[in-house]
């Protein structure tokens, strides 16, 4: 997928957007961020409410000033790590490497010659600190929690203050106490970091058309388990009457039809609600409720399991047919399936599903009638449902398994080719992969997180 956006979008920039302000978050819930791997016009979108990178000296003590750099740059590092997870931070990390070599020159002439130098160059740094002071009104529009954003503001304010202090007097600040503030907005900045995992789709952007072939109706898929060095694409035309699987090592060669690999199945499928999940292909076997689990890697079937009461062949297909009736799906929390039954009037069933026995694990019961959902896929243990598969359609409806409780929506998307088809979430991507009426397409998706810090268990 790295190598897929090099293609399609050759420069790319960093995009920082504000929330809606009628959005209002507890004094318990934490930061507010937004992540989006892509907005409307192609810019990547990575965008987090943290602590302030503060930049300070005391004296000419050079290796206490090295080591006090260096944490600053580790922070500035920790932001370029989590822009990395959504694989579209380039432009922003060379802007973050030219800074802190700039500042790295910097302290290097404030140690050559402090006595000629030192006021310009504390001056310079203080110039830095405030051009970081915009972080602070950000701050406070995402987050009502006036006893946190005090606390920061007041870290921030101290650290500035402290900053003029040694440009006005040296040797007036305890270094110790100073380097220890940095360790613990450092320590703040990742615990933040590893909390953004889930969150909520607020919007769909796209779609980015990767490639025109095929029939009407087909899959097309990368693996999100895969690591990011591995970007094979798999593809299956048509939704009945075909055992044969493609496989390409890139997206490169994905648009350019170079096949690496063809393997033929066992067993025909039916619909199109396929999978690729941690080196496996997951798939209803045609004319049944069996899923099946092929190891891409012995060309064997690992696994087949029947669905319990699962409607099959054209029994409780989405609207526009297909034997779509079983869809296999995955998200960040694992694998799922969704199919209707006669028990639940023919409304959705959800399943999570174990991924080596094909075992179901816990089942929810929707109040959407299979019939009438366009498409569906799984974000964070949501399920969405959008209301049809023709122009027009948006995303009506969402699920959740975790509250197990559904709520309406209103979250439009731009059916281009008018016939959709297939329509799967890819949760190491954060993009949705669509079969658009003979149409290889991509969906970028917005979700929403409410993260919690240690301030406020």
């Amino acid at each position: 997928m790295r190598a897929l956006f090099s293609v399609l979008y050759p420069v790319i920039s960093i995009t920082v957007f504000g929330l809606y302000p009628s959005m209002t978050i507890g004094p318990k819930e934490g930061w507010q961020v937004y992540s989006s791997a892509q907005d409307a016009d192609g810019r990547c979108i990575c965008t987090v409410v943290a602590p302030e990178q503060n930049l300070c000296s005391r004296d000419a003590k050079g290796r206490q000033l090295r080591q006090l750099l260096e944490k600053v740059q580790n922070m500035s590092q920790s932001i370029e790590v989590l822009n990395l997870r959504t694989q579209r931070d380039f432009q922003y990390v060379m802007k973050m490497e030219n800074q802190m070599k700039g500042l790295r020159t910097k302290f290097r002439q404030v140690e050559d010659d402090r006595k000629t130098i030192m006021a310009k160059n504390f001056q310079e740094l203080k110039e830095k600190m405030d051009e970081l002071q915009p972080l602070i009104p950000v701050l406070e529009q995402y987050k009502t929690d006036a006893q946190l954003i005090s606390s920061f503001k007041e870290e921030i304010r101290n650290l500035s203050m402290v900053l003029t202090a040694i440009q006005e007097e040296m040797g007036a600040y305890d270094y110790d106490e100073l380097y220890q503030r940095v360790l613990r907005l450092d320590s703040r900045l990742r615990n933040c970091m590893g909390k953004l995992t889930c969150g909520k789709l607020m919007k769909i952007t796209g779609p980015v058309t990767i490639k025109t072939s095929g029939t009407r109706f087909g899959a097309w898929m990368t693996d999100p388990q895969a690591s990011q060095r591995n970007n094979r694409v798999w593809y299956m035309d048509s939704y009945t009457n075909s055992k044969i699987v493609r496989e390409y090592k890139t997206m490169e060669d994905f648009v350019a039809n170079v096949v690496s690999r063809t393997y033929n199945l066992p067993f025909k499928w039916e619909g199109t609600g396929h999978m690729v999940y941690n080196g496996s292909l997951y798939y209803n076997k045609y004319q049944s409720n069996i899923i099946v689990k092929y190891s891409f890697e012995t060309g064997r079937v690992l696994a087949q399991r029947a669905l319990e009461y699962a409607g099959f062949h054209n029994t409780y297909p989405y609207s526009w047919g297909g034997y779509s009736d079983i869809d296999v799906m995955a998200d960040e929390l694992g694998m799922w399936v969704v199919y209707a039954t006669n028990q639940n009037a023919g409304n959705i069933v959800i399943a999570q599903m174990d991924p080596d026995t094909l075992e179901v694990q816990k089942t929810w019961n929707t109040e959407y009638s299979k019939r009438n959902a366009g498409e569906s896929f799984m974000i964070c243990g949501t399920l969405y449902i959008t209301n049809s598969h023709l122009t027009g359609a948006k995303v009506y409806y969402s699920y959740s398994t975790k509250t197990s409780s559904y709520e309406y929506t209103d979250i439009p998307f731009h059916n281009q080719y008018f016939h959709m088809s297939m329509l799967d979430y890819n949760a190491r991507e954060r993009a949705l992969y669509a079969w658009n009426n003979g149409h290889q397409v991509l969906f970028n998706v917005t979700l929403f997180h409410v993260i919690k810090t240690e301030d406020d268990s």
